[in-house]
């Protein structure tokens, strides 16, 4: 069965007439929506940094903050939004600073919980660099608390992931996350 049967059938079951003119084209709409929002299946790391990965001398922390992203939950396939902020220090490479942008996209636009998805977008870059160290702070507003359940409006989960340096040397992680918080 294709997905615009499916959303054909869950419009039945939910008391609807898929026929009925502000319906008929839903299930298209729907297969496209989905289609564009878990397009993260279909890449992976190697095509995404696309050799985007150069030389250096340089060992100071590098930081990206405030990313986009987007997601959906995969309990309730309801959509959850906020902000990433990644570093790392060098090890005689760095990334292309929109390659971080991409990798946290990649891994958004798939089902995800947000813990998996901040620890997915570390090991990347540790795959990738191989750096001292990595760092990654995820704050996200999630619509399945939002608008369902217990339906808390100003909530934001906070999750962070921490490896190499960051992880084993406080002062690198207290640097991160100082810098991280400052706007």
């Amino acid at each position: 069965m294709n997905i615009q049967n499916e959303i054909r059938h869950i419009l039945q079951e939910l008391g609807e007439d898929p026929e009925r003119e502000g319906l008929l084209g839903t299930p298209r709409r729907v297969e496209k929506s989905f289609e564009y929002l878990m397009r993260g299946y279909g890449k992976d790391l190697k095509t995404v940094v696309n050799g985007a990965v150069f030389e250096t001398d340089d060992d100071e922390m590098v930081i990206v903050r405030d990313i986009e992203f987007f997601s959906m939950c995969e309990h309730h396939m309801l959509p959850f939004f906020g902000r990433a902020h990644v570093g790392y220090i060098p090890k005689g490479r760095i990334i292309g600073v929109s390659k971080i942008a991409r990798i946290v996209d990649m891994f958004a636009r798939r089902l995800q919980v947000q813990e998996r998805l901040t620890g997915q977008v570390a090991a990347a870059l540790m795959e990738v660099l191989a750096p001292e160290g990595v760092g990654v702070v995820m704050e996200a507003r999630h619509m399945c608390m939002q608008m369902r359940g217990v339906e808390k409006q100003n909530s934001v989960m906070a999750t962070s992931c921490m490896l190499g340096s960051f992880r084993k040397e406080s002062a690198t992680r207290s640097e991160f996350l100082q810098l991280v918080r400052a706007k």
